[in-house]
């Protein structure tokens, strides 16, 4: 009876495991806006270039954070600017078009612009999982005289785009009135690899709005202890269970961890996982490049599974 149990809890290990592994490789993060810090030397030019690769992209940069009011605004280091950039969404079964527009774009008449984006048409269903393109909503405040037509030459490189522009904002008249808000959905803003670099880092500097990060790093020191209690009770089901939720459902300090990966490398040797007990004593390694395997505190099983 008791056999039964095990093998029983041992399935649910399993199907649990594999629920995560399913979510990591559905999961797609937006790349969408990123923050900047401005440094010394620094131009919006050379930012553009960077960035980009396209030193016509400062005007960008000049608008997305509004340099350009009242004769242009310079910018100086420790300012952060938005730089613009487009962010993905995975469809999900029952999405449509329009719905799509809605929650990524704010309205649904905008469903034209994001299928003719991912090559698609707004009457046909968006393939379900595909990865699609989201533009960047560009805010631009209108000045003077300024006209939808301009605004199409100036930032979609055509003054055909007019129409996509007053249907998109839901406009009749081209001519706007000054200090008018309009969006312009922009697709074309490939990074170059500095630029990539930028958002990656910026995403890890700025992740977490309000302490959520700060939080669940609290929680998972509070829930540490009582992994390594399993551990040491030989509770390795339990382990697995309690280290992959944690794995998956917090944002570890690498302390962290490193900690979760090496009770997992001792759990997945002990329930026979040779192939997982690997790949956890490779990310402890990764987490914690100092662990040594040491045959005075590891045994040969464990330094066994971390040599495949």
């Amino acid at each position: 009876m008791q056999g039964r149990m095990v093998v029983r809890s041992r399935l649910a290990a399993k199907r649990g495991l594999h629920a995560v592994l399913l979510s990591i490789l559905l999961f797609t993060g937006r790349s969408a806006a990123f923050p900047m810090v401005v440094q010394p030397g620094d131009t919006l030019a050379g930012l553009a270039e960077r960035i980009y690769g396209r030193v016509q992209n400062e005007g960008l940069l000049v608008a997305a954070n509004g340099l350009d009011a009242s004769g242009g605004i310079a910018i100086a280091p420790g300012m952060r600017i938005e730089v613009p950039a487009v962010s993905y969404r995975r469809v999900a079964p029952g999405d449509t078009w329009p719905a799509l527009a809605t929650e990524l774009l704010g309205a649904p008449q905008r469903s034209a612009v994001l299928a003719f984006a991912n090559d698609s048409k707004p009457w046909l269903l968006p393939t379900e999982n595909a990865e699609i393109l989201v533009p960047y909503n560009l805010r631009f405040v209108a000045e003077g005289t300024s006209s939808l037509v301009d605004v199409a030459e100036r930032f979609l490189g055509s003054q055909k785009r007019t129409w996509m522009l007053a249907e998109y904002n839901g406009l009749k008249e081209a001519l706007l009135d000054p200090g008018q808000v309009i969006l312009v959905p922009l697709t074309e803003l490939g990074l170059t690899e500095a630029g990539r670099e930028a958002a990656r880092r910026a995403a890890t500097a700025w992740s977490g709005v309000g302490g959520e990060a700060r939080a669940e790093q609290a929680g998972a020191a509070r829930a540490l202890p009582a992994l390594l209690a399993d551990a040491r009770a030989g509770r390795y089901v339990e382990v697995v269970a309690r280290g992959v939720g944690l794995l998956d459902g917090s944002d570890l300090t690498t302390v962290q961890r490193a900690s979760v990966h090496r009770q997992l490398l001792e759990a997945y040797v002990a329930l026979g996982a040779n192939g997982r007990a690997a790949a956890a004593c490779r990310e402890w390694q990764r987490a914690a490049p100092r662990a040594r395997l040491d045959p005075a505190r590891l045994s040969p099983k464990l330094i066994a599974a971390c040599r495949r």
